[in-house]
């Protein structure tokens, strides 16, 4: 896919646009980490990866940061699982 995560800091949510559609992970910011509350994807573009592009692009990005990450959602518990090599990145 094209498209690459974004981080829209006016609204806290990292964003992926497909197509007409924006997936997205909201995220609340601590002194010492990002916490990922909550991911959605469109229902139309369900079971596609999209989830895991932008949860994967997301931390990318945090990690570019500089900054760590705190699993708030249930997804992104599940991808940490799947994908050891990101491990480094939890607070």
């Amino acid at each position: 896919m094209a498209a690459s995560v974004r981080d829209n800091k006016d609204r806290s949510r990292f964003e992926l646009d497909v197509g007409n559609e924006i997936a997205f992970a909201n995220y609340r910011l601590t002194p010492s980490a990002v916490i990922i509350t909550h991911t959605e994807t469109p229902r139309a573009l369900r079971g596609r990866g999209i989830a895991s592009e932008l949860v994967k692009g997301a931390l990318d990005l945090i990690r570019c940061d500089g900054n760590k990450v705190i699993p708030g959602c249930g997804f992104v518990v599940d991808y940490l699982d799947r994908h050891p090599e990101d491990a480094d990145l939890l607070a």
